[in-house]
């Protein structure tokens, strides 16, 4: 893929995508955003692939949201509309991939990693998993219209609501419990549960799939509404959201004034 830290393999019909910066938990670049974009553009290139599935290196996390260093330079509104609709073009070329996708999570998966495993078609995690988007505890920023729906569609409003206010991260039996992830696998057998997952899958009719799958994407992206600059701007222009991002960066907790 041109980037180590992000990794392309297959093995007959599977295609694997590893993010791998175990030493930050895997929190995404721009580099890896990019890399996992092309990631999804080889795999819908070749038929031999069946299903794509993404994991994290290291054993510790899926991903650990995105690098927070490159919010030290958001200085104007379009700074924080440009970044959430970059990451909304990312997302959406990976819920759009023709080819079924699973996120193996073990451990972290939090904030973007939180994003990008609900892109995902089925998501299989470990005992000791916890998946969140934690923003109204450590950043102050928001979640794109598209992620927002994205949560609302899996969880309903409530418990989506529940998951950001509370800004918590749920463990992994909750999460099965409440249609976060589809199943509970013990850590030493997860990649080998996956991967029988993905050739039981990998050996139904590609063409049902493909269009069963694009089908429930068109329904979902119908009820999305295109416009929520404005709230983006009001999250990412902030003074809570500079406080946020100059929080972590010191490790320290924020204080938020609401501002």
């Amino acid at each position: 893929m041109g980037d180590p830290e992000l990794l392309y393999e297959t093995d007959g019909p599977l295609a694997f995508v590893t993010f791998n910066r175990p030493h930050a938990r895997n929190a995404m670049t721009w580099a890896m955003y990019d890399g996992l974009v092309a990631a999804c553009e080889r795999a819908d290139a070749d038929p031999a692939i069946r299903v794509l599935i993404l994991r994290g290196a290291g054993g510790k996390a899926f991903v650990a949201g995105t690098d927070i260093g490159q919010f030290q330079e958001f200085r104007t509104p379009e700074d924080g509309v440009a970044y959430e609709r970059r990451l909304d073009a990312v997302l959406d070329r990976l819920e759009a991939v023709t080819r079924p996708t699973i996120a193996a999570i073990e451990g972290y998966a939090v904030g973007g990693g939180a994003a990008i495993a609900v892109a995902c078609d089925f998501r299989y995690c470990t005992p000791e998993s916890q998946i969140g988007v934690p923003i109204a505890r450590t950043l102050g920023n928001c979640l794109s219209m598209a992620n927002c729906a994205r949560l609302v569609d899996l969880l309903g409003p409530a418990r989506t609501k529940d998951l950001i206010f509370r800004a918590r991260l749920v463990g992994a039996e909750e999460a099965v419990q409440i249609g976060l992830v589809n199943e509970v696998v013990p850590a030493g057998r997860l990649h080998d549960r996956v991967r029988e997952v993905a050739i039981e899958v990998a050996a139904n009719a590609p063409v049902t799939l493909r269009v069963t799958k694009e089908a429930i994407r068109r329904l979902q992206a119908s009820r999305r509404l295109a416009e929520g600059d404005d709230l983006v701007v009001q999250a990412y222009m902030s003074e809570d959201f500079r406080e946020g991002v100059t929080a972590f960066l010191e490790k320290r907790k924020p204080v938020f004034r609401g501002r």
